[in-house]
């Protein structure tokens, strides 16, 4: 594995790729918050024919980690960012947001919205040092979310 991958839309035949991903992703977060995050029971084939996810894959076709990103009015809602924790510290994350972020960009959006659980004390750190900020926290569908925004 490296930095040698792209990142394209996904397709149908990825949906259990993209299902491991994020249950290897996320299944170290269950027990700090006393069950499933929501990206391990999303609705992958659904966001995928709705063509709101994009996978990070390498030569071999192994997706390394996805995206799933779409429009609300002026901005983008990014969703979810997984990377398989055995690509991690790769730049595929990195990468994922940065796609996002031109995506956005080309669209004229405005800015770029997302949460993430306040027991995910990383992604607390990253979003900032990727120019986000924190823009609320409140409890939603059972979980503890923090708010990020990043004008574009």
């Amino acid at each position: 594995m490296g930095k040698d991958f792209h990142i394209r839309l996904a397709q149908a035949a990825d949906e259990i790729a993209v299902r491991e991903c994020a249950e290897r992703a996320y299944e170290r977060y269950v027990a700090a918050m006393g069950k499933k995050p929501a990206p391990m029971v999303a609705d992958f084939a659904s966001m995928i024919a709705s063509g709101v996810v994009h996978v990070a894959v390498e030569r071999d076709a192994e997706v390394l980690g996805f995206i799933v990103f779409y429009h609300m009015g002026e901005h983008v809602l990014l969703e979810n960012v997984a990377v398989r924790p055995d690509a991690e510290g790769q730049g595929v994350g990195k990468r994922l947001i940065a796609f996002c972020e031109a995506e956005a960009k080309r669209s004229n959006a405005k800015s770029i919205k997302l949460y993430t659980n306040e027991k995910m004390i990383e992604n607390l750190f990253i979003y900032p040092h990727l120019g986000y900020r924190e823009t609320e926290r409140k409890t939603e569908d059972g979980f503890n979310r923090v708010f990020f925004e990043k004008p574009i």
